[in-house]
């Protein structure tokens, strides 16, 4: 019998992470309860620039520190991020083989404020999942647990700061030419690149 798993809410997730979803499913459960942790990627993802590798922030509201749960954590517009993150994948994806046919579904996310970023990262990992037709229903955890026996845990082994031993095979990417195959970025990177083929990579 498979054993299944608990995963955070990611925004943009990293390609590791549909890899978790896939190896896993059906029994997936997203960490809900959990105290918001700073610098991971519940609020950043990153993408394949001219330059190399480019971290996107979602701001959150100050105060969304340690003590707060994830769920709870409030999106900040203090500065017009959206704007800004939009004008960064358009202008590292738009030479890639597929940005035109994900852009509409993508661009209303940068288009309409939502309040917390649970909600914003939740639905869009349901245009992801729709965009790789990966059919998966999502169950939620109801209460925190430091760890559980039942599931495999990946709520801090995925994350910008640890060295991933997640092994991936590459494929094209729009600047490799420049820096060489980037490993583990966000999905986008893989699906601007792969488009309906990305499901079969992972």
């Amino acid at each position: 019998m498979e054993k299944g798993a608990v995963l955070p809410m990611f925004y943009l997730p990293p390609v590791e992470y549909f890899t978790a979803l896939q190896k896993n499913k059906p029994d997936i459960w997203i960490e809900k309860e959990e105290h918001f942790p700073k610098q991971t990627y519940r609020n950043r993802a990153h993408i394949y620039s001219p330059d190399g590798l480019l971290a996107l922030v979602v701001p959150v509201v100050k105060g969304s520190k340690m003590h707060t749960k994830v769920k709870d954590v409030k999106i900040s517009y203090d500065f017009n991020w959206q704007r800004l993150h939009w004008m960064s994948l358009q202008s590292c994806y738009r030479r890639s083989a597929y940005f035109e046919y994900y852009e509409d579904d993508f661009a209303r996310f940068y288009e309409k404020q939502f309040p917390y970023l649970f909600e914003y990262n939740e639905e869009l990992l349901k245009l992801i999942l729709k965009c790789l037709k990966i059919q998966l229903t999502l169950n939620y955890t109801t209460d925190y647990q430091e760890a559980y026996l039942d599931l495999t845990d990946y709520r801090n082994s995925i994350h910008p700061k640890k060295e991933s031993n997640f092994e991936q095979k590459t494929y094209f990417q729009v600047f490799e030419e420049r820096n060489g195959f980037l490993k583990n970025l966000s999905i986008v990177d893989l699906l601007f690149n792969q488009g309906p083929q990305s499901v079969n990579y992972l």
